[in-house]
């Protein structure tokens, strides 16, 4: 593989990991079966991004559009994030990972949101790598929400309207303390941003893939970082 330039490395990269219930059906199989074998391309995407460099590492799991989809899948999604918490949590800790939930977790059984608060309080000293997981998210409601703190502020005469500006709103989104996305990866050939970060991703640079999620291995995310490394980033600016 071509060498990547190592003081080039993005900061923040975010996935969107499209593709597992098509990948499943070429299989001839069920839409659970492509999440499942989903799990292991996030194994490979963590720990790549771990020995690259990358300092936080964002993967759209859970959509708050996704409780739309049938009664059985999201059922089968929920049972793959519990095992993934029993099974990984150990692991990410071992490699001085930090995990956080991104995103509504209220609507998460009481089972759940027990796990996810035990496995963010064991890990939350690691800095090698953040890995948050988007989970019940919508770019919209994180907006949202972090209106409705500032606007609890101003009513409570804590905070003056002519006070909030794009970096105090920044500071309570859920994604506060850490750095905007540099990367924006999407696999599937799919070419949305599906509601995903998008305060965060102003000036992301975007990478779509045609490779279906349980099938995007260290090899593709290697072309991804390349192809980032090849862009010019402006910010808005001149040449």
């Amino acid at each position: 593989m071509t060498e990547l330039d190592r003081n080039n490395i993005p900061q923040h990269v975010a996935i969107i990991m499209d593709g597992n219930g098509r990948w499943a059906k070429q299989q001839g199989k069920m839409r659970v079966f492509g999440h499942k074998n989903g799990v292991a391309a996030v194994r490979e995407a963590v720990s790549y991004a771990r020995r690259i460099g990358v300092k936080y590492l964002t993967l759209y799991a859970f959509s708050s559009e996704n409780w739309n989809r049938p009664e059985q899948e999201v059922s089968a999604l929920m049972n793959l994030f519990m095992q993934a918490l029993d099974f990984e949590v150990k692991k990410l800790h071992k490699n001085d990972i930090r995990l956080k939930i991104l995103g509504d977790i209220s609507r998460f059984s009481a089972g759940l949101q027990e796990k996810i608060k035990k496995a963010e309080k064991l890990t939350e000293n690691n800095t090698a790598l953040t890995l948050n997981i988007a989970a019940n998210y919508g770019g919209r409601w994180d907006i949202v929400q972090a209106a409705q703190q500032l606007a609890e502020q101003v009513q409570a005469q804590q905070l003056n309207v002519a006070d909030i500006n794009e970096a105090l709103l920044q500071q309570h989104l859920v994604t506060k303390d850490e750095p905007e996305v540099d990367l924006l990866i999407r696999t599937s050939g799919e070419q949305r941003i599906s509601n995903f970060l998008l305060w965060q991703t102003a000036y992301a640079e975007l990478y779509f893939s045609d490779v279906l999620w349980p099938d995007f291995n260290e090899a593709e995310f290697h072309q991804a970082i390349l192809s980032y490394q090849q862009r010019h980033r402006r910010f808005g600016g001149t040449e």
